[in-house]
């Protein structure tokens, strides 16, 4: 008999996968170049060839039990290294390999991450507009999410509702700054401001509140913004990272959970992490992929593409009347539907075969996302299928 609890899931696809797979039966009826297709993030920027030469070079390594067997379940300790002496490097911290954690991506980590710190029953805060899958995560793992509503004007945290809804059961708070779906950058400010509460609130509940900060977009910011590392800011840290947009390798499954040393239970956080493995079968991501990313840890794929496409949205979105909050980076805009039905929106862009992703799922219904890594040119095509849907709509 199957579990009625991923059964019930069945019943509740993902919007964007819903959108994904129309977009691909379209592009059979009249060509993939025909449908304006901005519903996933799927990094559309070529890979930087020192990744693919050291994933060459480890193919053709002598030792096959390096770089094709099991590796430690915490992680090759090379690699760990590697990505503790880039961190410190780049953002004055003090880890070592014992912090850091080998993983699947950012789902990986965030995975790994909540069960570590989260005790089943107690309530995880995530700030909308919020990545969908962060529910799943947080329910998977047995608690509770509490979505606080989002401050429309700029997408920063509206933290008087957070403040009000910040209780004794909340064990972790998760952010994503840049941020998916918005693209806006949480402000030092703001991280300042959430860490303040965030400590008071630690003396008061007389228990850690662990910040989770998934930064899988930290390295796609624009107009030369320096990204706010929330570590240094905040003790019970624990950061989740994924290679997937860095290097344009969502494929391959690869990040890292680190854990800030000052963190309450630091030094034990890392090794439960490689126990929560054996329950969700994890084991640790490819080899060749933990040595080819510790080869490339501070490169990354020309990520300028994204900065042009998001001009000339904005721009012409803008001008065309829609409202809009100007995004920091990712390759993300989160728009407001006219209206305020997003639903209704992105039904009738199909018409105009624009597959944009309703913000209901998002946790605000009232805008829509537009994922825009994609070619240049097809951006600029789209335009005027955008200009019919301002004029149907307006």
């Amino acid at each position: 008999m199957l579990v009625k609890y991923y059964s019930d899931m069945l019943s509740k696809k993902s919007a964007i996968r819903n959108l994904f797979d129309f977009g691909r039966s379209r592009a059979e009826e009249i060509g993939k170049d025909n449908v304006f297709d901005f519903s996933i993030g799927n990094p559309s920027v070529p890979v930087p060839d020192s990744f693919n030469e050291s994933l060459k070079k480890f193919a053709d390594y002598k030792d096959g039990t390096l770089v094709h067997g099991y590796s430690p379940t915490l992680g090759i300790q090379s690699v760990k290294e590697a990505i503790a002496a880039s961190l410190n490097r780049r953002f004055g911290e003090d880890y070592t390999a014992d912090h850091i954690f080998m993983t699947t991506g950012a789902a990986g980590a965030l995975a790994h991450a909540l069960r570590a710190v989260c005790e089943a029953g107690s309530s995880v805060m995530v700030f909308a507009p919020f990545f969908p899958e962060y529910v799943p995560y947080i329910t998977g793992a047995g608690c509770i999410p509490k979505i606080v509503p989002p401050r429309m004007e700029d997408f920063q945290i509206d933290f008087e509702k957070f403040s009000e809804m910040l209780d004794e059961s909340v064990s972790a708070v998760m952010i994503n700054s840049p941020n998916n779906p918005s693209g806006v950058m949480y402000s030092e400010d703001t991280i300042k401001k959430l860490c303040a509460i965030l400590s008071d609130a630690e003396k008061k509940f007389s228990h850690p509140i662990y910040l989770i900060s998934d930064e899988p977009y930290r390295e796609i910011l624009f107009g030369g913004i320096r990204y706010p590392y929330v570590s240094k800011l905040y003790d019970d840290t624990i950061v989740c990272y994924s290679f997937s947009k860095s290097l344009s390798i969502p494929g391959e499954r690869i990040g890292y959970v680190a854990v800030d040393p000052r963190a309450k239970d630091a030094e034990l956080l890392v090794p439960v992490m490689g126990q929560i493995s054996r329950f969700t079968g994890h084991n640790c991501p490819p080899s060749i992929i933990q040595l080819a990313v510790a080869e490339n840890l501070e490169v990354t794929s020309d990520m300028s593409v994204y900065e042009r496409n998001a001009e000339i949205l904005y721009e012409e979105l803008t001008r065309l009347g829609f409202r809009c909050v100007r995004p920091d980076g990712t390759f993300y805009m989160f728009p407001e539907a006219p209206g305020g039905n997003s639903e209704e929106l992105s039904e009738r862009a199909k018409k105009h075969d624009l597959l944009l992703v309703p913000g209901t799922t998002f946790g605000c219904p009232g805008n829509f996302r537009i994922s825009y890594c994609v070619e240049t040119e097809k951006v600029i095509r789209s335009l005027d299928s955008f200009g019919k849907l301002a004029k149907e709509i307006f």
